[in-house]
């Protein structure tokens, strides 16, 4: 059995599909892909049993066949390879040989039956969505995710779908993002589901910056992504997000409004004098100014004054510098608007000119 296939055609998708290959697996078929050819069409499978990403490509091969081959060093390989070469399969019970010009390369197999796949999705909603459009709502709200948090539920995101709306949110206890998309579907009722962390990403990571469609399937517990030539398919968290609405601060009556570049610009500049641990930085707002100052166990200090719009009564209030760099990252307005009520509550910023998107960042004593 032989097939020949061009570098680049294969890989592309083994690009797309490493993601979900563990580099410490407890099962070693986890760590190959599987190869599977049907009428000219070769499937590339990887999964870790929460995750399965399948990429396609065509062939020309007049026999189908499936086998398993070592999915890292099978990349390896192929990124070592010369551009625009071919590379010839040549396919038996227990190995696998590739050549491509002088080069030759022999690989383990393990069986395709053994190969672990996931359960079939009994599909309960489905809608298009532009690649572009789910891409920046999922980096708009990820870096907010928990990680390895014990209330299993915060580590990863929610999504939640309803007439004419998608919305992401994504907490870790401290900090809260809130992105949402209006959009042309038509579901009978609301749903929710809770994407793990590593679908997230691996997701953010796969889809294009573009106009091209992505087709969500949903089921009682997974999520399924068709997009191009790839199928993207993930359990979903079992559990109950919070009441995300009850930690939006409504009265917060003093806005700042400030140059978006400038304020991350001088965070990033006190943030290196601050406590490495803590990482905590104080605001005092007066009308026009704003004063950012750090200090550390060294004794050591970083203050900077900004220009800004407020006209409310002076506040001193504290934040971990990350969070807050981590929102103005994400935002790519010129100006933010920052709400505070007093030392004590949240802030919410949010883009001066787009209402779509919302940050909530706990204050902490210092």
């Amino acid at each position: 059995m032989k097939i020949i296939i061009k570098r680049e055609n294969l890989l592309n998708p083994l690009q797309q599909i490493i993601g979900a290959v563990e580099r410490r697996q407890t099962l070693p078929i986890l760590g190959n892909v599987l190869f599977k050819s049907n009428s000219g069409t070769l499937s590339l499978t990887a999964t870790d049993l929460e995750i399965e990403m399948v990429s396609t490509v065509e062939v020309d091969s007049p026999e189908d066949f499936q086998t398993t081959l070592p999915a890292r060093k099978l990349l390896d390989i192929c990124k070592a390879l010369a551009d625009g070469s071919d590379i010839e399969f040549s396919i038996e019970e227990k190995k696998v040989s590739l050549i491509s010009g002088r080069s030759r390369f022999s690989l383990a197999t393990l069986p395709a039956k053994d190969f672990p796949g996931l359960d079939d999705i009994a599909e309960q909603h489905s809608f298009t969505i532009k690649q572009g459009e789910l891409k920046a709502l999922l980096e708009k709200t990820s870096f907010a995710m928990a990680q390895q948090d014990v209330r299993y539920y915060l580590n990863g995101i929610l999504m939640e779908i309803s007439n004419g709306l998608v919305k992401m949110v994504a907490t870790d206890g401290h900090r809260l993002a809130l992105s949402e998309l209006k959009t042309d579907i038509s579901i009978n009722d609301e749903k929710q589901i809770i994407i793990p962390r590593k679908a997230v990403l691996e997701l953010a990571r796969l889809l294009e910056s573009d106009d091209s469609p992505a087709k969500l399937i949903l089921s009682q517990n997974h999520i399924r992504v068709e997009a191009g030539a790839l199928v993207f398919t993930s359990k979903l968290i079992d559990g109950k997000f919070p009441d995300y609405n009850r930690v939006i601060p409504v009265d917060g009556n003093k806005i700042l409004k400030v140059n978006r570049e400038s304020l991350k610009r001088s965070m990033n500049r006190i943030a290196i004098l601050s406590n490495e641990k803590y990482r905590g930085i104080r605001l005092t707002l007066a009308p026009g100014n704003l004063a950012i100052q750090a200090n550390n166990p060294d004794q050591e200090e970083a203050e900077e004054e900004l220009s800004v719009d407020y006209d409310e009564s002076e506040i001193e209030i504290g934040f971990n510098v990350t969070y807050l760099i981590d929102v103005l990252n994400v935002l790519h307005s010129e100006d933010v608007d920052i709400k505070l009520k007093d030392a004590n509550s949240s802030c919410i910023i949010s883009d001066s000119e787009d209402s779509s998107s919302l940050y909530v960042v706990m204050p902490m004593r210092l």
